[in-house]
């Protein structure tokens, strides 16, 4: 089973010039992959929001790609999301880091975890493109069609789960953050 940090490299080689937008335990790994103004921490007071947000940035900015990394637990806690991200055809696109634990919080294990089809949930909800893949190789293989071409797209990715890691930091204060995002797609700071 490959590793978080291991997927991570895999669609940083991967992602051109999409947004990147990390939630919990990709916050703290994503910084040493990439520092790119595209590249947006998002660690809410609720779970499961990267999701919308990214949604979001694709219907106000069109042909504007985004990636989404969200953990098993966050999605669990918004599982509509997947029903309006279907109703677009954007780029947007939902790569499910899936551990089994909610990891930054404790490693409490996410309910129904190694039980729950997240493919089949997903297109369920819609999503026309659906990916898995549980192992490094079968990643490095599919990353490049997985990433491009219409939308939304759905990638579960199955990673090793590691108990007693910290919550992480932004690297930057949000309002940094919103400012070099605005800068770098092309909208005016407010």
């Amino acid at each position: 089973m490959m590793t978080h940090s291991e997927a991570l490299e895999v669609l940083a080689a991967h992602r051109r010039d999409h947004v990147v937008i990390t939630t919990m335990g990709s916050v703290g790994l994503w910084p040493a992959l990439s520092d790119s103004p595209r590249d947006f921490h998002y660690l809410p007071s609720s779970m499961g929001q990267g999701v919308p947000l990214g949604l979001g940035l694709c219907l106000a900015k069109p042909g504007l790609g985004v990636v989404v990394l969200t953990g098993d637990g966050g999605l669990l806690m918004n599982l509509g999301c997947l029903v309006t991200a279907a109703q677009y055809r954007v780029p947007l696109y939902v790569v499910l880091i899936d551990n089994g634990l909610y990891e930054v919080t404790g490693g409490q294990p996410v309910a129904g975890a190694g039980r729950t089809d997240f493919a089949t949930i997903a297109r369920g909800a819609g999503v026309g493109r659906v990916y898995s893949f549980d192992t490094l190789d079968s990643w490095k293989t599919g990353a490049a069609e997985s990433l491009t071409g219409d939308g939304p797209v759905f990638v579960w990715l199955k990673v090793a789960g590691e108990k007693g890691k910290e919550t992480p930091s932004a690297p930057r204060p949000m309002a940094e953050q919103i400012r070099r995002l605005q800068e770098a797609i092309g909208e005016k700071a407010r």
